[in-house]
């Protein structure tokens, strides 16, 4: 497996994670509520998530390329309320059989994949059919003005600074062209999660698989 390294922004991440999920905290709670079953989490990072799983839940595979976050997430599993599994792997290419999942998780994940499209495909892929697809992603800004900052520094240093993170992606297009239906999806703003722009705003939702696989 070919390791995605970003060793000075794992570690900065990791230092103020506390901080934001004094805000963010509510939204991982309710992105996870009701959850059933098998899940994959995409893009686990430092095991945010774990805690935040309700008891339906009947294990998790955490899919984190990152090597340090995945040590980070591995001792997050060990406190979980539910049984995780941390694995390396990418979005591109998830260690998981097709239509094994029942539902899919991703969370602050979309932004820095090389190709969402691949990364969603890959989503669909894995879940079973009606699946649920469960998402708390930041997308491009509502103004012209403040989509040309996004763009502008996609384009330049953010990249760079935030682990391969990109600023302007809309994300809830991306997973309709994905083949997913969305079912529920909320705006979230600073006020609400306490994360500036550019990483701003932010949607959190769920969609739905096809009914009948590919």
């Amino acid at each position: 497996m070919t390791q995605h390294r970003h060793p000075l922004f794992a570690r900065f991440y990791v230092r103020t994670g506390p901080m934001l999920e004094r805000r963010v905290g509510e939204h991982r709670r309710a992105l996870l509520a009701g959850l059933a079953g098998r899940v994959i989490e995409v893009g686990a990072g430092a095991g945010a998530n774990f805690a935040h799983y309700p008891p339906g839940v009947t294990g998790v595979l955490a899919v984190e390329p990152e090597p340090y976050l995945r040590r980070v997430a591995e001792e997050a599993a060990g406190r979980a309320p539910v049984p995780v599994e941390v694995v390396d792997g990418v979005a591109e290419r998830l260690p998981a059989e097709d239509g094994s999942c029942d539902a899919a998780v991703v969370s602050l994940v979309l932004c820095s994949v090389a190709d969402p499209a691949a990364a969603l495909a890959e989503m669909r892929r894995v879940l079973r059919p009606d699946g649920q697809l469960r998402f708390f992603e930041h997308v491009a800004a509502d103004t012209p003005g403040r989509r040309r900052v996004q763009r502008l520094l996609d384009a330049t240093v953010w990249p760079l600074l935030g682990g391969g993170c990109h600023t302007a992606r809309d994300t809830a297009a991306a997973i309709e062209q994905a083949g997913f239906t969305l079912a529920r999806l909320r705006r979230l703003e600073p006020a609400d999660t306490g994360i500036p722009f550019p990483t701003a705003p932010q949607i959190l939702g769920i969609a739905t698989a096809p009914a009948e696989r590919p």
